[in-house]
C-alpha cells in the first residue's frame, strides 16, 4: 500500500528480458534507506519487489502482465522513474490509498500552462473509456504512481492540476504530449462499485 506522494526520481540503469522475467534496474538515492530485499517500491505507480541490492541500484523483476499493462516498457536507460516505499502504520497519510496496481494506460493528451497552474490532459485508452466512471471533480487519481486532484472530466478525458513542488519532485517535467501513463482509479470507487453490484 502506497499514498501516492513521491519520494524521488531514480534513474533507469538497464531494463532487458532475461529468460524467466524483464529485469529493470534503478539508481535511488533517499529510498536507499532501510530498504532491503524483498520490499515493495512503487515505480511509476508500479508495486514490484526489490530482488537485489548493489550499491545504489536496486533491481526489479516484471512478468509479462506487468510488461502489457504499464507504461513500464517504454522506459530506457536515462529515464526517470517515479519511487515511493510502501506505506508504513506510523507513517502520514499525505496522499490518498494507492495499491500500486496500475488499472490502465493513458495517453498525456495536453499539457496546459494558466498562469502558475500547469493542467495536464489524459486520455485513457479507448477500451479503458468505461473507467471514466471512477472520476470525479476533486477526486483522486493515480498517475505514474503520484496522487494527484481531478480538475475536469469529460466522456473521453480527464484533467488534473499540478502545483510547481509536484513538477519539481516527480518525473512529470520531462513528459510531453503523447508520452504513456499509468492510471491507477480510486480505489474506494471500485469497491463502492462492486458492493453497489453485489445487493
Amino acid at each position: 500500500m502506497f499514498t501516492g506522494i513521491v519520494e524521488e526520481t531514480g534513474i533507469v540503469r538497464s531494463f532487458e528480458e532475461l529468460d524467466q522475467a524483464w529485469r529493470l534496474v534503478v539508481e535511488a538515492k533517499l529510498i536507499l534507506d532501510d530498504i532491503k530485499l524483498g520490499d515493495s517500491v512503487s515505480i511509476n505507480g508500479c508495486c514490484l519487489t526489490v530482488v537485489s541490492i548493489e550499491g545504489s541500484c536496486l533491481s526489479f523483476d516484471l512478468l509479462e502482465e506487468s510488461i502489457r499493462k504499464t507504461s513500464i516498457k517504454s522506459v530506457s536507460n536515462g529515464s526517470l522513474v517515479n519511487l515511493e516505499r510502501a506505506l508504513l502504520p506510523t507513517s502520514r497519510m499525505g496522499g490518498h490509498f494507492v495499491s500500486g496496481h496500475v488499472d490502465g494506460l493513458g495517453t498525456i493528451a495536453s499539457i496546459e500552462r494558466k498562469d502558475k497552474d500547469t493542467i495536464i490532459e489524459i486520455s485513457p485508452a479507448e477500451t479503458d473509456l468505461a473507467s471514466l466512471k471512477y472520476v470525479v471533480p476533486k477526486g483522486c487519481i493515480t498517475l505514474d504512481g503520484i496522487s494527484l486532484t481531478i480538475y475536469s472530466v469529460n466522456e473521453s478525458s480527464f484533467s488534473v492540476w499540478l502545483i510547481p513542488h509536484t513538477l519539481e519532485v516527480t518525473n512529470l517535467h520531462s513528459k510531453s504530449v503523447g508520452d504513456l501513463i499509468n492510471i491507477e482509479y480510486d480505489m474506494i470507487a471500485k469497491y463502492l462499485e462492486k458492493l453497489q453490484l453485489s445487493q
